[in-house]
């Protein structure tokens, strides 16, 4: 078998981008150079081969780096090359329709769950995020239903190092019931979010089988004074069906 080719600086470079990505203010060559546990000339050196290609931008005053345009421009390149969402995109535009709430497209990306696209409400007040935004893996009804469907090992492994993060006082952190919770995700075919993620946030969410490597799911979300126990009846079966739909269209793209 061949060996496996290892680039560490190419690993060193991801490292900084997703550290850089998860900071708000951005990170300086000290922050970065501490958080990964190597020295500040190599952070330097490559930081400085990112910003040159515009991967990432230094602010002069803070010298603090954020992400630069290179990689946005690249995502949306990315994101719109993905026949997922070409497929999915007039099934999720019905399914605001049926439901009046914001609907979104997503799969996992390392340790998070990567928004690939939405349709937003009609509503004035709505729930929205825009494509390429990042959410916790274990963000309620979206994670349940990803995590359900990912490798058992892996996710226990993940739940076990990470914890559960309480975002709400109704979000569960308890282990045990939220493995419960994911095999009830498996039996049923889909989650429900009741102000576990958000405050005052309700969420609908299913897998999309695509019969292959990429896992997916798509959730309507809206505030709870909407999404009431009556309504969230009728967006389960709305949800579900849009999510057979997808995933025939898809397996029926990738069969021909």
């Amino acid at each position: 078998m061949a060996e496996k080719y290892l680039a560490p600086s190419v690993t060193k470079a991801f490292q900084i981008l997703s550290l850089i990505a998860d900071s708000e203010r951005g990170l300086g060559i000290s922050q970065l150079s501490k958080r990964l546990g190597i020295s500040k000339s190599t952070v330097h050196g490559i930081s400085a081969v990112l910003e040159e290609i515009g991967a990432i931008s230094r602010n002069p005053h803070t010298k603090r780096y954020k992400l630069g345009y290179t990689i946005f421009e690249l995502g949306k390149r990315g994101l719109s090359r993905i026949p997922l969402r070409e497929v999915a995109r007039r099934h999720m535009e019905r399914l605001m329709e049926e439901t009046g709430e914001t609907v979104f497209l997503g799969t996992p990306n390392n340790l998070h769950i990567l928004i690939l696209d939405v349709v937003e409400s009609n509503k004035e007040i709505k729930i929205t995020s825009p494509s390429g935004t990042r959410i916790p893996l274990s963000a309620g009804a979206t994670g349940k239903v990803l995590l359900a469907y990912m490798d058992e090992e892996k996710v226990h492994q993940y739940l076990t190092t990470k914890g559960l993060v309480r975002y709400t006082e109704n979000t569960v952190t308890d282990l045990d019931r939220y493995l419960c919770e994911i095999q009830a995700v498996r039996e049923k075919g889909f989650a429900i979010d009741r102000e576990e993620y958000l405050q005052g946030v309700r969420a609908v969410a299913a897998p999309i089988n695509t019969e292959g490597p990429l896992l997916a799911a798509i959730w309507v979300v809206g505030f709870s004074s909407s999404l009431t126990d009556e309504k969230i009846e009728q967006v389960i079966r709305s949800t579900l069906h849009t999510a057979d739909a997808i995933s025939r269209e898809l397996k029926g793209k990738i069969e021909g």
